[in-house]
């Protein structure tokens, strides 16, 4: 084999296996995150439902979808808006109003078999010393939570799962668990292109030399 075919087969050897050894896409997981509003803008909240207790006049939302972590999670769709919620429900003595938006999410998120509910939005009239929990639950029964009190359902939904890790980032609308499994295994197109790259310049190299040999 000459020199020039040698080196050829080193290169291509090398661009494969990076083909090969391509990381696959960072997994995320399926859960319910929790927002605040922040002068009317979604705001990732720093704590739990349960541990935050919001004040008269609070948004507070809930969104299910697939994320990496709390920089990748996606918002409530609907308006971080109180009187949007709330501006029917009289104030009341001893109570307070919390508007909860609650988004579903979309079928892209939904668990294999399930349909995601539409979005809805509801005023809770609690107690003063109520939590974001205690506002979710008078409006938006049943709650499904774990052992960790991590929330896993809202109104039912999901019917089952908590959190769970699953394959790739957020999958765009219409794309299937088959068109994924059948292009997820399959290199990048810059892999694909220097593969061809390579194959030019060995091929020429090889050309070259014959070339000087004749």
């Amino acid at each position: 084999m000459s020199r020039a075919a040698r080196l050829l087969l080193v290169l291509l050897t090398a661009v494969l296996g990076l083909a090969v050894a391509a990381p696959a896409q960072a997994a995320g997981y399926r859960y319910w995150s929790f927002w605040e509003s922040d002068g009317g803008a979604w705001t990732y909240a720093t704590m739990g439902p349960s541990q935050s207790t919001p004040s008269d006049g609070d948004v507070e939302g809930f969104r299910f979808a697939v994320s990496a972590d709390s920089k990748d999670a996606t918002k409530p769709r609907a308006a971080a808006d109180f009187t949007a919620v709330c501006g029917d429900t009289a104030a009341q003595g001893g109570k307070k109003r919390v508007a909860v938006v609650v988004d579903f999410g979309t079928a892209a998120d939904a668990p294999d078999g399930e349909t995601p509910p539409k979005a809805r939005s509801a005023c809770a009239r609690v107690g003063e010393d109520a939590t974001a929990a205690e506002a979710l639950a008078a409006v938006a029964k049943p709650l499904r939570y774990d052992s960790s009190a991590l929330l896993c359902a809202i109104s039912g939904y999901p019917k089952s799962g908590c959190g769970e890790q699953v394959s790739g980032q957020k999958q765009s609308p219409g794309v299937t668990e088959s068109s994924k499994k059948s292009t997820g295994s399959l290199p990048s197109v810059g892999v694909l292109a220097g593969v061809v790259a390579v194959v030019v310049l060995g091929g020429a190299a090889i050309w070259q030399a014959k070339r000087r040999r004749d």
